[in-house]
């Protein structure tokens, strides 16, 4: 929905006389409750552009050409819409033995307002559609038009609403690099071989003593009849942050999508983030029939793929949730 003024329909039940006679049935006026958004119209139109940018550049492997042309089309995107942006920088190994660069973004937005909400998403691609089921297929890399390239692209619409309009807080979004090649059957405490762009960052953050009043971090958010529940890792470091993002979600029209069930303990992003002391929640893609994103990790996550609907959905329940938001001091 991009309407700055959402519309929610109470309908009253019409009370019908037992008794056949001549005076018509009695009914109540439809009440009408009007809900007005604080943060402006989120498009889902523009979000779709952004991702459809990033997936024309080929799949974001680390050290390909096509991960070297998307870190500077994101700078150079976060740059224009007035961030201050820097990339962090570390050498890393993949489980596989492979050295890398491991390449942070991260942009804030009004940087000398003390109280900060902090968004993030991964930026990288899987380097193999280990879960398709043609076997031939396995080894090859894929678009990750969703399982990277939405949540990325939710953040960069968010970023030039933000430049017309400031919320009361400052907020700071971090791409992470690297998140997605870890290994398939990960026996690893906390399975480490995944996200070590936020498990860098969560041991050398960009500002020294960095704190954020909460954390919000998109995975998979751009799939068709997406289901977002509520994961243990999101229930147990940050309750009061969950349930105010799923209820604003439930109160501005998306319950379809912010649905108020438990999901089990998910290693994402957001643990680490949690590790390093900031409140953080997970809106990602993972259904009631146990399982993310149908085309997780598959040749068809691809840009046929996504539904501007659900970017919508999640775009504009986070800029509320934001602008919502009073500094504290």
């Amino acid at each position: 929905m991009n309407k700055k003024l959402l519309i929610l329909p109470l309908i009253a039940l019409a009370s019908l006389q037992a008794c056949r006679n001549d005076k018509p049935a009695e009914e109540k006026e439809t009440v009408v409750s009007e809900v007005k958004l604080i943060s402006p119209a989120f498009n889902a139109d523009s979000a779709f552009a952004y991702t459809k940018a990033q997936v024309d550049f080929g799949p974001r492997i680390p050290s390909t050409e096509a991960h070297a042309k998307c870190v500077a089309y994101l700078v150079k995107k976060l740059k224009s819409f007035g961030g201050e942006v820097m990339v962090q920088e570390a050498p890393v190994k993949t489980y596989d033995g492979k050295s890398h660069t491991l390449k942070n973004i991260i942009a804030s937005f009004n940087p000398a307002q003390k109280d900060r909400i902090l968004i993030t998403a991964h930026w990288d691609a899987r380097p193999f559609s280990d879960a398709d089921k043609d076997e031939e297929m396995k080894n090859k890399a894929f678009d990750a038009a969703n399982d990277g390239a939405s949540g990325v692209a939710v953040i960069l619409e968010m970023a030039r609403q933000i430049q017309q309009k400031q919320p009361n807080v400052g907020v700071d979004f971090i791409l992470w690099d690297i998140e997605d090649y870890g290994k398939g059957s990960d026996q690893t405490p906390n399975e480490s071989t995944w996200c070590l762009g936020s498990q860098h960052w969560a041991k050398n953050p960009h500002v020294k003593g960095y704190k954020a009043l909460y954390a919000i971090n998109l995975d998979m958010v751009g799939g068709g009849n997406a289901q977002f529940l509520q994961d243990e890792v999101s229930r147990k470091y940050a309750p009061n942050v969950l349930k105010k993002v799923w209820d604003i979600g439930n109160e501005i029209g998306f319950s379809a999508y912010f649905i108020h069930k438990p999901s089990p303990n998910l290693i994402d992003d957001h643990f680490w983030m949690n590790q390093a002391g900031i409140p953080t929640i997970d809106i990602i893609d993972y259904s009631e029939d146990g399982n993310f994103y149908r085309n997780w990790h598959t040749q068809l996550d691809n840009l046929n793929n996504i539904d501007k609907n659900t970017l919508n959905a999640v775009g504009q329940t986070v800029l509320e949730t934001i602008y919502r938001e009073k500094p504290a001091s």
